[in-house]
């Protein structure tokens, strides 16, 4: 289907949600990290799965409906377990002694997250044959432009469920003041545990006999530097919030989805570390394939050779801390390491002597580091200003092929097809999934301005490690026959 003529997305209803029961905890305000607060400037994080529409039976002619109703009572019950999803974000300032802290209030009866039906006349194929991802899927999320900040007026979460004529998308639309990607796919199946649990039992939530346990329960307790473990109120240095607050603008991009399998990437991983002549494997098969990204990216770009050049790595803090975070945290435990060469550098060695550099910035974000950059923050707090950290000559590999996406089943199978909304692209923006076709095999969602990504196309080197687009496609198609 030509893009030009895909009808648009239309929403059925709309809806709030709160919790299922309110605890003691959930009514007390739930204060902010570093972490946290470091992100009032990004836009809330956008990721959903496509599915394969249910069939209509002699049981439930209307199967899709059944479906929907179960995801709202589903939602209900996992905000029980992740209640700071329902709050509302609340400023306090005083100016006598000057105070400005932000933290989020859920014992609000007004406040609950946002579910939004809606559909769209396309099918399955529309969203998977094309080269580029169509923009209609950027539709299957809410709050286009949002930053975290707007959820002092905007929900905190929206769920929007998209029928399409042959398939489902549930998409998730969730501030990232409240938590990483980590949280994000950890929240994303509890939600869809409780809805498989709930078709299963064939109960309503209502009912008082249903188990609402869930599998890996949240720890909800924001954790603070050491000797200031109770959670507390930070005093922001601003008096209002127009000293800190900026909307990035999203350039124009092409956004296109690459799949490498698991033995493309054993191959990459061994020539990197036979390049850098380790004696034991060191260098990741995740690291090798972010080396060749950074350097096919630059070569396409065509900028001078001595421009700096940069990629950067969302990193997962939970584990390298001493002692270290359980990953059932529910907030924001993430950086970005980065490793640092000028263009002509990048460009005159291989992929090993650039994996190596990656290597290196991981290896060195220890537990000190960590705590030093959070002590180094409480003394002078900075939120980031997403314009300069979105370089135009560096990459920034988000997300992680170590997220369980498609574990997450609501009772129809597994998921064809992992896509995120308009949220947080910019040039050289990576994400990185878990493969469909099989263990290590790893999908990426690349954003480039299109001459920019049509010389990426060309670049042999990069291709050449690439699963191409059709083949791909037939075998996603082919698994779900």
């Amino acid at each position: 289907m030509n893009q030009e003529t895909i009808t648009a997305v239309r929403q059925i209803s709309k809806c709030s949600i709160k919790p299922h029961k309110v605890s003691e905890e959930s009514k007390q305000p739930h204060y902010l990290t570093p972490w946290d607060l470091s992100f009032f400037n990004a836009q809330y994080i956008q990721k959903g799965l496509l599915f394969r529409k249910p069939l209509p039976s002699p049981e439930d002619p209307n199967p899709t409906i059944t479906f929907i109703d179960r995801l709202k009572q589903s939602l209900s019950i996992a905000l029980t377990h992740y209640y700071p999803l329902a709050g509302l974000m609340v400023t306090k300032k005083q100016d006598n002694p000057p105070f400005y802290g932000i933290y989020i209030d859920c014992s609000n009866d007004s406040v609950g997250a946002e579910f939004i039906h809606a559909a769209v006349d396309i099918n399955m194929l529309d969203i998977l044959t094309p080269i580029d991802v169509p923009r209609i899927v950027q539709s299957f999320f809410a709050l286009e432009g949002a930053i975290c900040h707007d959820g002092h007026t905007e929900p905190l979460l929206v769920v929007q469920v998209t029928e399409l004529l042959d398939s489902i998308f549930v998409g998730c639309t969730f501030s990232h003041v409240l938590g990483d990607g980590t949280s994000y796919w950890k929240f994303f199946h509890a939600f869809a545990e409780i809805s498989k649990k709930l078709r299963k039992a064939g109960k309503e939530a209502g009912d008082r006999h249903f188990d609402c346990s869930i599998s890996c329960p949240p720890i909800t307790k924001r954790w603070f530097t050491e000797g200031n473990g109770d959670p507390f109120l930070i005093n922001l240095p601003f008096s209002q919030h127009t000293e800190f607050i900026e909307r990035y603008k999203q350039p124009l991009l092409r956004e296109r989805m690459f799949h490498f399998t698991a033995e493309s990437l054993a191959k990459l991983k061994a020539k990197a570390n036979e390049e850098c002549a380790t004696k034991h494997a060191q260098i990741s098969s995740f690291q090798a394939l972010s080396a060749l990204v950074w350097r096919s990216i630059t070569r396409a770009r065509h900028f001078p050779p001595d421009r700096k050049t940069g990629c950067k790595f969302a990193i997962n803090d939970r584990l390298r801390l001493n002692p270290p975070l359980s990953e059932n945290y529910f907030g924001n435990c993430v950086q970005t390491v980065c490793g640092i060469t000028t263009v002509g550098e990048l460009l005159e060695h291989g992929n090993g002597w650039a994996a190596m550099l990656l290597h290196e910035a991981v290896k060195e974000h220890t537990d000190e580091k960590i705590r030093g950059l959070r002590e180094e923050w409480m003394k002078k707090p900075r939120i980031y200003q997403m314009g300069p950290f979105f370089d135009p000559a560096s990459v920034m590999m988000g997300s992680s092929p170590r997220f369980d996406v498609y574990g997450c089943d609501f009772g129809l199978g597994m998921a064809v097809a992992a896509r995120s909304g308009f949220a947080n692209k910019f040039d050289g923006k990576v994400t990185s999934y878990r493969g469909l076709t099989g263990i290590g095999s790893v999908m990426l969602e690349v954003c480039l301005p299109p001459e920019s990504m049509s010389a990426l196309e060309s670049d042999e080197e990069f291709m050449d490690a690439v699963s191409p687009h059709e083949i791909h496609c037939q075998h996603i198609l082919h698994m779900f026959d």
